[in-house]
């Protein structure tokens, strides 16, 4: 028990392991009489008490009248971080890495390794005859494969053929391990949603016991593979969005990954889509094309295998100069759920 000695009587503040005080154990001396200097020290027990008035100005304020994202708007060059890997290749092996990837940090200060406040992004390359480890986590994962042929993944023991253009899903606490039996290094886009999965607190790891996962089956059609010949259909059969938004545009179902929007957009040659800005945490990987993207205000040009962030509550507008197809992985499932999901437009 603290007792603090207000010069009227001694108002008894029990600590925090024993009961609440009763009212007739605390009176509040009257405001008028030293009331300024006893707040103070009232403050001083609350804090010692892991207690914060409300009533206090904060350094962070609590509440703001719309998002202001504390992540940038960014680009990262494709061609640059592949001549990167290519010279790490040779000195990297496997055994000393489980991975071979370049994780997309977010330029802004204070980032450690996050792409946006819920993704986290990265380019992956593997030579030809390589076997990555297998593990799980409780994230779950994609990868986009920028240019390969000849490399797989093994999926809770499906092994699961990946090839440039395809998208292939790791739902959380899925076994994944990949492979390579192509003759030439293969480069992919991995997705994840670790930022969102550390904020939340569920995260689990774990090394598989005999390093790498035994092949059960050989997989071809999975509901983890979107292959490239079937998105190209789909995207044949697509309309453009009537709202000029997007271009032709498909959505990559993703149940068993509820956090995470996948899609995969067709913009013609010379379009530019009507600005707009939403909510959501937007990553853009560019598959097809060539253009200039402009994300709150900066203005990105970008080519086959770069990658874009708008971060939420940021306007974004394409304008591309030849067809581009671009793949979109987003937390928008997330903030449609938790109803945190807002869209504004540009007036036409």
């Amino acid at each position: 028990m603290v007792a603090l000695d207000s010069g009227w009587q001694k108002i008894r503040v029990r600590e925090k392991t024993m009961a609440p005080p009763s009212t007739s154990e605390m009176k509040i001396p009257p405001v008028s009489l030293g009331a300024g200097s006893m707040l103070d020290r009232l403050h001083a027990e609350a804090s010692n008490l892991d207690l914060t008035p409300g009533w206090l100005p904060r350094k962070r304020r609590i509440l703001w009248a719309q998002p202001n994202s504390e992540f940038a708007p960014a680009r990262w060059n494709y061609g640059a971080a592949a001549a990167l890997l290519d010279a790490v290749g040779p000195l990297l092996d496997l055994s000393l890495a489980e991975r071979r990837n370049l994780v997309l940090r977010n330029p802004a200060p204070g980032t450690n390794f996050e792409t946006a406040r819920t993704l986290v992004c990265a380019y992956q390359m593997i030579l030809p005859g390589e076997i990555a480890p297998s593990h799980r986590h409780s994230s779950h994962a994609l990868r986009v494969i920028i240019d390969g042929k000849g490399s797989y993944s093994i999926v809770d023991g499906q092994k699961i053929p990946m090839e440039t253009g395809d998208v292939v899903l790791t739902p959380g606490w899925c076994w994944h391990g990949h492979g390579h039996e192509g003759d030439c290094p293969a480069y992919w886009f991995d997705g994840l949603d670790v930022p969102l999965t550390q904020l939340l607190e569920p995260m689990f790891y774990e090394e598989h016991p005999e390093k790498h996962q035994l092949v059960e089956r050989v997989t071809p059609s999975s509901h983890l593979r979107f292959t490239r010949d079937a998105i190209t259909r789909r995207l044949d059969a697509a309309t453009s969005d009537p709202e000029g938004f997007h271009g032709r545009r498909i959505t990559l179902a993703a149940p068993d990954m509820p956090s995470m929007g996948l899609h995969m957009e067709r913009i013609d040659r010379g379009s530019t889509t009507r600005r707009h800005r939403s909510t959501a945490n937007r990553v853009f990987l560019v598959l097809e094309g060539r253009g200039m993207t402009n994300i709150g205000g900066h203005k990105f040009a970008w080519r086959k295998g770069d990658v874009l962030v708008a971060p939420t509550w940021t306007t974004l507008e394409h304008s591309v100069e030849n067809d581009t197809l671009l793949f979109t992985l987003s937390d928008e499932p997330l903030m449609r759920f938790s109803h945190y999901y807002r869209f504004e437009a540009d007036p036409r």
